[in-house]
């Protein structure tokens, strides 16, 4: 005798509880003639009859009744570890490895950090500090944040936030010794705190606008970082002015801590992005990560 096949007994036991062959066919998506002659090759092949079959009905004979308790449980047991493992699979889990700069991460992450984690214990979220052009696709990260302007086109971007511009502050200490500047040119005359945004690139170029004008400013000091938020604190202390992004800067000029000059010729940036791969295949978890940062007017 040869071993049934699988189908053909999930066909049965289809059969055998709904003691139809036309509701039995539907819920498997054939047709009762299909149906019967597979039921009919299953008690050849067994060499026992399993269903008693009349003009009005249908229904499982002793043998078909044995064979409907004994097979019915274990296919119910599948049907039940499938549906875990949809859910698993379904279910918001894994590791998001993102890269961004520490303004970026102070700015958007950490307001939205706990309570994303809270709501999603089975995902684990990986910031690594960067204000280097990353290619997150070599290093394997899930996304990256930058300014509108800076991402890639062959890259998705979703806007975390609004549109800001960078303002140049000081402390009070520091401009009770030197003077207010007027215009940009006259930062080269100050001491300025700069940003390194990579180990071998140049210091940043602070940029500015007014009506139709440009200009870069390569400003001097005694103080370089790589990190946006030192080089604020290092306003803080007097140590010199710096270009740091207004909405760093808001708390500690509501306060008094530092004062903003050169306000009208600070340009407006295209806000924070994260960017992906258009190619990336979007897990539960990402997905998740994405709706929870997006930005919303």
């Amino acid at each position: 005798m040869s071993a049934p096949k699988i189908n053909d007994l999930q066909s049965f036991l289809a059969v055998a509880r709904d003691q139809s062959f036309t509701k039995a066919a539907a819920k498997l998506g054939v047709t009762p003639s299909a149906l019967s002659h597979t039921i009919r090759g299953l008690e050849e092949r067994l060499g026992v009859r399993l269903l008693a079959r009349t003009t009005r009905n249908v229904a499982p004979t002793e043998a078909g009744e044995k064979l409907m308790r004994s097979i019915g449980p274990l296919f119910d047991q599948i049907a039940a570890e499938v549906e875990v493992l949809g859910e698993s699979r379904d279910k918001p889990a894994g590791t998001i490895r993102v890269t961004c700069s520490d303004d970026a991460a102070e700015n958007i992450l950490r307001p939205m950090l706990a309570g994303f984690l809270a709501d999603y214990p089975d995902i684990q979220v990986e910031i690594s500090i960067d204000y280097g052009f990353t290619n997150i696709v070599s290093e394997r990260f899930d996304a990256g944040i930058r300014l509108g302007e800076s991402i890639s086109k062959d890259m998705i971007a979703v806007r975390l936030g609004p549109d800001w511009r960078l303002a140049v502050v000081g402390a009070p200490a520091y401009f009770a010794q030197h003077s207010i500047p007027i215009l940009p040119q006259d930062l080269t005359n100050h001491t300025c705190i700069n940003i390194r945004h990579s180990l071998n690139g140049a210091c940043y170029a602070w940029e500015f606008e007014r009506g139709s004008r440009k200009l870069n400013i390569r400003v001097n000091g005694q103080f370089t970082s790589n990190s946006m938020i030192h080089v604020l604190n290092a306003a803080l202390d007097g140590i010199g002015l710096a270009y740091v992004p207004d909405f760093l800067a808001k708390p500690y000029l509501t306060d008094g801590r530092l004062k903003e000059v050169l306000a009208d010729w600070s340009p407006y940036f295209q806000g924070f992005h994260l960017y992906y791969p258009n190619r990336r295949q979007a897990s539960p978890a990402f997905t998740a990560f994405v709706e929870a940062v997006r930005f919303r007017e």
